[in-house]
């Protein structure tokens, strides 16, 4: 058994297997989980566990080298959008955008995050 990292079967298998390009979904309970990608449901309950803890173990196990977040959070979620604003090459755009680009992700990792908006595609880039 793994001590150390991403300790969730399904979510390491599913990092593992990510090369660069792919895009890994981070979402809260609200957003529509599109058909296609992989699914791993990390929602326990309301805020648990929270978007920013799960962002914080995906940046912990990937390289990113780009982000896509909602323009709306910068309102309605301060706290996510402070999140996001360390993420590097982030871009914003209408959360009706974000939904569409979501169709594209290779992964939807979804946290128990109630607060709206605090959602981000996180595109995979390479360690060398």
């Amino acid at each position: 058994m793994k001590k150390t990292g991403i300790l969730n079967r399904r979510l390491a298998g599913a990092l593992a297997g990510l090369g660069h390009g792919d895009g890994v979904l981070v979402c809260d309970v609200g957003m529509p989980v599109p058909d296609g990608p992989r699914l791993v449901d990390l929602a326990f309950r309301a805020g648990v566990p929270s978007f920013a803890e799960v962002l914080d173990g995906l940046l912990a196990e990937l390289v990113v080298e780009g982000a896509t977040g909602a323009l709306e959070v910068r309102e309605a979620n301060p706290g996510a959008a402070r999140l996001l604003a360390a993420l590097p090459a982030l871009e914003l755009v209408p959360h009706e955008r974000l939904k569409e680009l979501s169709a594209g992700a290779r992964l939807v990792v979804r946290t128990g995050e109630a607060r709206p908006y605090a959602n981000v595609l996180l595109r995979c880039g390479v360690f060398f």
